[in-house]
């Protein structure tokens, strides 16, 4: 979705992506006239939702004073292609999201669902941007976070490799070393 647009503008795309969770307080942060005022002001022109179990729909109609094109969906077989084509990814705090985002080299927003029991989510978002590989936020922050982001403090994802963990095992089970 990046590139020339409609009358030669360039599209940017927004992706909100909750995964297979309920997470309305995210779907409704993302759904705010503030916060599609903060990402038209960074220059985005295309928000996408992927609101999972939720029961929050959000307006696809945008204000005059946020002119973003904003559509949205529950579940799809891949958000692959969603996660290619977008300029700037808001997550939850799944795992798979973060990481499957990071490899990508997208810039990346998680917001943490707070309302969780058993919020490991959030020490793996925290670390990970006091790495500065992402930036972190609460549902009720997300405007701040897009207004204050510098993306020039961003550092790439670089995955670790299983090998020393692999030849472990090996060395373990009795396995020859490489």
């Amino acid at each position: 979705m990046d590139g020339a647009g409609n009358g030669g503008r360039i599209r940017k795309m927004v992706f909100v992506t909750v995964g297979t969770t309920c997470f309305d307080a995210l779907v409704k942060a993302a759904d705010s006239r503030q916060v599609k005022e903060a990402l038209s002001k960074r220059g985005y022109t295309d928000l996408m939702i992927q609101m999972g179990r939720g029961s929050y729909v959000p307006s696809k109609v945008s204000e005059e004073d946020a002119p973003l094109t904003v559509d949205y969906f529950a579940f799809s077989p891949s958000i692959a292609d969603y996660l290619k084509s977008a300029s700037l990814i808001i997550s939850h705090a799944g795992s798979g999201s973060i990481f499957e985002t990071l490899q990508l080299g997208k810039t990346l927003i998680v917001v943490v669902n707070e309302e969780l029991m058993d919020n490991h989510q959030s020490e793996l978002a925290e670390e990970l941007a006091e790495r500065k590989h992402l930036f972190y936020a609460r549902p009720q922050m997300l405007q701040q976070t897009i207004e204050t982001m510098d993306l020039e403090t961003l550092v790439p994802y670089v995955p670790g490799s299983p090998k020393p963990v692999v030849d472990l095992i090996n060395k373990f089970l009795g396995f020859p070393a490489d």
